[in-house]
């Protein structure tokens, strides 16, 4: 690279109302790297504002790394030159995830996320792929050796189209989900163990999966086998619930909250720990199982995420970005749990990092097939993301990620071909689907198309 230490970091997605202000509060903590940030945005305005906040934090104290941000009205002046790209953005808007979310709810299909699986998670992919074709033919175009961070989900998807259009990118796919069980595994050690505030990242874990439905089949902290501990702990909580970041009824008013009682409940079932919060877990499971209906999901102790919230909670955080960015409400920088610069930063030389990532399949997870997009721990140093070989899952929750990942293959190769007849496949046989006959299936998913054809090319809006 030109200079490890100043960079140009492109932002896909520059005027994300939320997780930009993450990423811009831990690049100015970090002391070891800056250099430019070229934001690019369909919302020019969005893009401005976060550039205006991104010069406030350079103004605090707090910020020991300075940066240039720069706003950009085409992808092809924001990659050039770029050393790293970062994507983050909504594929469509909220009307559409409006259909996603609860068109389904006719059929008593009820999701709690539905990002990514699930007939909520189809129609998304059918959104969000196209534009990452173009994304991907962006970058091998123009910064052909930049590295990639994809943050938007489905994220299988996402990396999977970028490695589809240019099989040489540098890409791979952060989520956040395996560091919430972390936590929560530093919560049974300090249950069981009294041991006082243990740290997540001296917990390893051995992570497989794909994303949002990924296990953890080893655990340990120092010489601490954690994987012992989670039965008694288990036995101990598993009616009254536990949330690793507040009481276990914080669910009741915050919309992302849960008890893992899911992730609980498929320990007891499989052996193996479910890695990601039980909002996502759930939508991986057959319909009846934690997602029947609003009743079964009070009583497994989560919440089925609103688009009317999200609507609301979007315009509290463009009032909150506006205040920000013209000054009337003070800047604070903090460093966040994300790992997006710890990682950067590795790459660039400065460090050694094991992080859990998404990445094409080439034996990190042997008995799955190559090429499709799974989630496994990877060792981060100079220039370099290395896959860590997982070990093998049980046969339950193989059985389980190997249906998912299949019919998401199924499902990327119906969007790639422009096949609706082949995605439709993948639609009915999402698990939240088991319950629908074949002709209310094909009625919900027609539907479904109908409500979100203007964010997809003309091939994908056929009635079937």
């Amino acid at each position: 690279m030109k200079d490890l230490h100043k960079i140009k970091i492109a932002y896909i997605g520059g005027g994300s109302k939320q997780w930009a202000r993450v990423f811009m509060n831990d690049l100015a903590l970090a002391k070891d790297i800056c250099g430019q940030i070229a934001l690019y945005d369909t919302n020019r305005e969005a893009a401005v504002r976060n550039q205006k906040i991104g010069m406030r934090i350079n103004e605090t104290e707090q910020a020991v790394s300075k940066w240039q941000y720069t706003v950009h009205d085409t992808i092809d002046t924001a990659l050039e030159d770029a050393d790293f790209v970062v994507i983050s953005i909504l594929p469509g808007t909220f009307e559409e995830m409006r259909s996603d979310v609860h068109a389904p709810e006719q059929y008593g299909i009820y999701q709690s996320v539905g990002d990514t699986s699930g007939p909520g998670g189809v129609l998304r992919s059918m959104r969000t792929i196209p534009a990452y074709e173009g994304f991907a033919r962006k970058i091998k175009e123009i910064c052909p050796q930049a590295w990639v961070i994809n943050f938007t989900n489905p994220m299988s998807n996402c990396v999977k189209a970028l490695y589809d259009v240019f099989p040489d990118i540098k890409a791979f796919g952060c989520c956040h989900e395996v560091f919430h069980t972390q936590k929560f595994l530093c919560c049974v050690l300090h249950d069981q163990l009294g041991i006082p505030q243990p740290d997540r990242t001296q917990i390893y874990t051995d992570v497989s999966g794909i994303n949002h439905f990924t296990w953890i089949t080893a655990a340990s902290y120092h010489d601490v086998d954690i994987m012992k501990l989670l039965p008694p702990f288990i036995e101990k909580y598993f009616e009254s619930g536990f949330y690793e970041n507040g009481p276990a009824d914080q669910y009741k008013t915050d919309m992302f909250a849960y008890a893992n009682r899911v992730k609980m409940d498929m320990f007891l079932r499989y052996g193996a720990l479910g890695a990601a919060g039980d909002r996502h877990l759930a939508e991986f499971m057959n319909n009846t199982w934690y997602l029947k209906d609003p009743e079964t999901v009070e009583r497994w102790k989560f919440r089925l995420t609103t688009v009317d919230f999200r609507i609301r909670q979007q315009q509290e955080r463009v009032e909150e970005s506006i205040a920000l960015a013209e000054g009337i409400r003070p800047v604070r920088v903090e460093k966040s749990s994300e790992e997006a610069v710890e990682l950067i930063k590795a790459i660039l030389g400065l460090e050694t990092r094991v992080s859990n990532v998404n990445l094409p399949n080439r034996g990190q997870m042997p008995g799955y097939p190559e090429g499709a997009v799974v989630e496994t721990n990877c060792v981060f140093s100079n220039n370099s993301v290395k896959p860590v070989t997982a070990s093998p899952l049980p046969s339950g929750p193989k059985a389980l990620v190997m249906r998912s990942l299949l019919n998401n293959e199924t499902l990327y190769q119906g969007i790639k071909e422009r096949d609706p007849a082949m995605i439709f496949q993948s639609f009915i046989n999402q698990p939240l689907c088991s319950t629908l006959s074949f002709d209310d299936a094909r009625a919900l998913y027609n539907t479904m198309v109908a409500n979100t054809s203007s964010c997809l090319p003309e091939e994908l809006t056929a009635v079937l």
